[in-house]
């Protein structure tokens, strides 16, 4: 098992502890009795002359868990900043964005969908869209998806963008031609050639299944793609990872997004918010807990040398203004909203997240007493394993991602 496990991060990147190896042992058993092999050597040997058995196995290995508006806040967070910055400064020239794992399309179409309801033509941006899988890619340029790939209560979106049919729902044309889907291994010399820089790169939940050197690699690579003013969106508990790779975060409210050393996103004295923010229909709920965005007189974010907010305590100020850097104020409205209201696993988790991005001591206290409210708390225990990771102790980190992988059955 060691030997196909090393070829699974050699090649594509993948760490073994990051889904399990009894996962991958369950697979290699279903493989060597699907093809009539009885000895594990003799089916590890297969995997490293067959390129035709190393693609099946990948195919079973790797996960490709996704849905539609999957993240409906970092969604409206995009074609916010997209309508409000980017389009008007290249009024002559598309928008062009990345898909890197884009599995079965579910995400690529999800940001054309939002762009086309917020009134943005097909000509002003180009999508790509990139997978490791070819059964997903397939499903992908088809068009057509079961119930799985529509979760949540508002699902305006398909009214508007599918037809029915026996399958399940089809995508209308108008959205899957606005999108190009490409076989490709983020770790290949061959990734993507010949492809100009991209304005947006969403790689959201890839980085979790890399270890560190892994993860340094694929962000390598994802710098070498993204345009020098253009912005990386990740998951939230990828963020600490970009972050130490260089990469510096951006004001964008409601979002984990990132861009290159030296470039900053914005305009001085222009706040995010807005009085009547645009929110592509359909995004308002899906029931994924989706923000409400406030007018910046609402907010009344203080100059960053003035005094201390005087705003309520709640966790959702204290997120936004950790997205906006104000990292001091939003360590002091988590420990208000400890104080006030009581212990709580969110509460704790946020403010270790702002101290391990500040710099400050006792991010590990925090996640520790979030797990000991919420032994499952899928976010914790993910930054416990990257902390554990840094601080050089990796059997206690792998634990702990083996932890999260199995919370995940639990939410």
């Amino acid at each position: 098992m060691k030997r196909i496990e090393h070829l699974l991060r050699t090649t594509i990147g993948l760490d073994a502890e990051s889904i399990g190896s009894t996962s991958i042992r369950r697979v290699v058993r279903l493989r060597m009795k699907r093809i009539g092999l009885s000895n594990p050597e003799d089916y590890e040997q297969l995997l490293e002359r067959s390129r035709a058995e190393w693609n099946e196995f990948v195919e079973s290995v790797i996960v490709a868990e996704t849905w539609f508006f999957r993240d409906p806040a970092t969604i409206a967070a995009f074609v916010r900043h997209a309508m409000e910055n980017w389009l008007p400064a290249h009024p002559f020239v598309p928008l062009r964005l990345l898909s890197i794992a884009c599995a079965s399309g579910e995400e690529p179409y999800s940001l054309v969908m939002a762009l086309l309801d917020a009134g943005v033509a097909p000509d002003r941006f180009q999508i790509d869209a990139v997978d490791i899988s070819a059964r997903a890619l397939a499903r992908a340029e088809a068009g057509v998806y079961g119930r799985n790939s529509f979760r949540g209560k508002d699902l305006a979106f398909r009214s508007r963008y599918f037809q029915p049919v026996n399958e399940g729902f089809v995508l209308l044309p108008l959205v899957r031609e606005c999108v190009r889907f490409h076989r490709g291994n983020l770790f290949s010399d061959y990734f993507l050639p010949g492809h100009a820089h991209y304005d947006f790169i969403f790689c959201r939940n890839l980085l979790i299944y890399f270890d560190r050197p892994t993860q340094r690699k694929a962000l390598e690579r994802i710098e070498g793609l993204l345009a020098p003013s253009g912005l990386l969106f990740v998951s939230p508990a990828e963020r600490s990872m970009v972050l130490s790779h260089g990469f510096i975060s951006t004001d964008i409210a409601g979002t984990s997004a990132a861009h290159k050393t030296g470039h900053v996103t914005g305009r001085p004295g222009v706040a995010w918010f807005v009085k009547r923010p645009i929110v592509p229909a359909g995004l308002e709920s899906n029931g994924a807990a989706q923000p409400q965005f406030l007018a910046s007189s609402e907010l009344k974010l203080p100059a960053a040398d003035g005094p201390a907010p005087s705003v309520q305590p709640d966790l959702e100020t204290a997120r936004r203004f950790a997205d906006a850097g104000r990292l001091h104020e939003a360590a002091e409205i988590c420990e208000a909203c400890l104080r006030q209201s009581g212990v709580s696993a969110q509460a704790y988790y946020l403010l270790g997240l702002v101290r391990d991005s500040s710099g400050a001591a006792g991010a590990i206290d925090c996640y520790r007493k979030a797990l000991y409210l919420d032994p499952n708390h899928y976010e914790s225990l993910l930054q416990m394993a990257l902390l554990l990771q840094k601080n050089g102790e990796p059997a206690r980190a792998r634990a702990f991602q083996n932890r999260a992988q199995r919370s995940k059955g639990k939410v």
